[in-house]
């Protein structure tokens, strides 16, 4: 069985950051919201049971199997990375402000110039519409660059999004992967 942290570890989690999964080059930069206190307590990206990341990461043939969020270090040797527009570790999301993430997404341009990924993939069209100052976002390829980076919006794999059942999230993430890799 996982390990299931405590709620004194989930509540010594709050502010706390979760490392990038980064470095020069990457095909895709996967960039969340920013990290859940179950996430910073683990100490692994995306490692809420019930979060679909990892699931559709390999359904969507980024990866040769269902990789676990202790393992997400595997990921750079396939040319992914994660990192979040705000590092600090909140119980919700909308535990952030507009500002926050506006100014999470000036530091963000600064982490894609020096690391230069061919895609920076934004989990999220709120996210990246606040990151941004975009509106009218949809799912898949944005007009928006930074350097050479191409700017792609995939769908919150939160196990709350229920616009996106498992099949259709998988679909959506299969469209970057053809976009990278062929």
């Amino acid at each position: 069985m996982a390990y299931k942290p405590t709620k004194a570890e989930l509540a010594a989690a709050i502010e706390r950051t979760v490392p990038d999964v980064i470095a020069p080059d990457l095909k895709v930069l996967f960039c969340g919201i920013n990290p859940g206190v179950y996430t910073a307590a683990i100490g692994h990206h995306f490692a809420r049971p019930g979060n679909r990341f990892w699931p559709a990461l390999y359904a969507a043939g980024f990866t040769p199997r269902q990789l676990l969020p202790a393992e997400q270090e595997q990921l750079l040797a396939l040319g992914l990375g994660i990192t979040n527009v705000v590092e600090r570790a909140t119980v919700a999301a909308a535990d952030l402000g507009r500002e926050e993430l506006r100014l999470g997404g000036e530091v963000l341009v600064k982490k894609v110039l020096k690391y230069r990924p061919q895609v920076l993939a934004l989990l999220g069209i709120s996210v990246y519409e606040a990151a941004f100052g975009q509106k009218g976002s949809g799912i898949g390829l944005q007009p928006l660059t930074i350097g050479a980076t191409q700017v792609w919006v995939l769908p919150n794999p939160s196990g709350l999004n229920a616009h996106f059942p498992p099949r259709r999230l998988a679909e959506v993430y299969r469209d970057l992967r053809e976009y990278c890799f062929f």
